[in-house]
């Protein structure tokens, strides 16, 4: 740069600058690249989690997808299109015998294992004082139980390689009761609060274990409130930005907590709500 030319020396100061910001948004966009990982999302055939799937997969990684009846041809096609290879196991997570060796099948098939998306899960409405009790246990077990068995399954693996990422699903009902849920809302506050005690013992292992908190999404297991004649247009006024939210508009939160750009977010639940909570 030429000194004692002021000219010169604000042109040379302007490429550095502009040279500067080039590389440093390089590096941050970097960061969210998963290319070469392998992703397992349960739940991943329809809703949220195919949506979580998708944006994993037009980030890089591969993706192993467990539902209870199988046969995800849209997540399929979804992620084949993003050129990412995709896997299919069938199983029923509330079901304890059918998840012993999930996380070895689903790595025989991969061959790693780097996130861990624990999204799968299904709601029973009813009034607290007649809630059957085998839903009770049923809607325990797959949210929370499931949870916790596939998340030790698979420490051993990220444990050896020094890094993992695992996301567990809760919900704004980790923070709130809804109505005539207890099941459900008693399963998502348990989710967060494991999530923490996971990320309290495995953050120095390098593990990272956060959850995402979503409000209300359009999707078929929402269907029945979103066409509730009462219901529906109570929640949608409670809403501030004035509308349910897209399953896409979760895709991204997902790849920043799978990704390197949130190696030092432990524990966190993250809410997306479109303002719900803060109302």
């Amino acid at each position: 740069m030429p000194f004692g030319n002021p000219v010169a020396e604000r042109q040379g100061y302007i490429a550095l600058r502009q040279f500067a910001r080039h590389h440093r948004r390089t590096m941050i966009l970097d960061l969210f690249k998963l290319d070469g990982r392998v992703a397992v999302v349960t739940g991943g055939r329809r809703g949220l989690g195919q949506s979580m799937a998708w944006g994993l997969a037009e980030a890089g990684a591969d993706i192993v997808c467990i539902s209870k009846h199988g046969q995800a041809d849209e997540a399929r096609r979804l992620v084949e299109s993003a050129g990412r290879r995709f896997f299919d196991i069938q199983c029923d997570l509330s079901e304890p015998e059918q998840r012993r060796g999930l996380i070895d099948k689903a790595i025989e098939l991969a061959g790693h294992i780097d996130i861990l998306v624990n999204n799968a899960g299904d709601g029973v409405r009813q009034r607290p004082e007649i809630f059957p009790e085998e839903a009770w246990r049923r809607q325990l077990e797959l949210h929370v139980t499931a949870m916790f068995d596939l998340s030790q399954q698979v420490f051993p693996h990220m444990l050896r390689k020094g890094r993992g990422k695992i996301i567990n699903i809760g919900s704004i009902m980790s923070f709130e009761a809804g109505l005539n849920i207890p099941a459900y809302a008693a399963a998502k506050h348990a989710i967060a609060g494991l999530t923490k005690s996971l990320a309290v013992s495995w953050s120095a292992q390098g593990i990272n274990v956060n959850c995402i908190a979503p409000g209300y999404f359009e999707t078929d297991m929402a269907s029945p409130l979103r066409t509730d004649p009462v219901r529906a247009p109570q929640i949608l006024d409670r809403i501030p930005c004035g509308r349910w939210g897209r399953p896409d508009e979760l895709a991204g939160l997902a790849v920043y907590l799978a990704s390197d750009a949130s190696n030092y977010m432990h524990g966190s639940v993250v809410v997306i709500d479109g303002g719900w909570l803060a109302r």
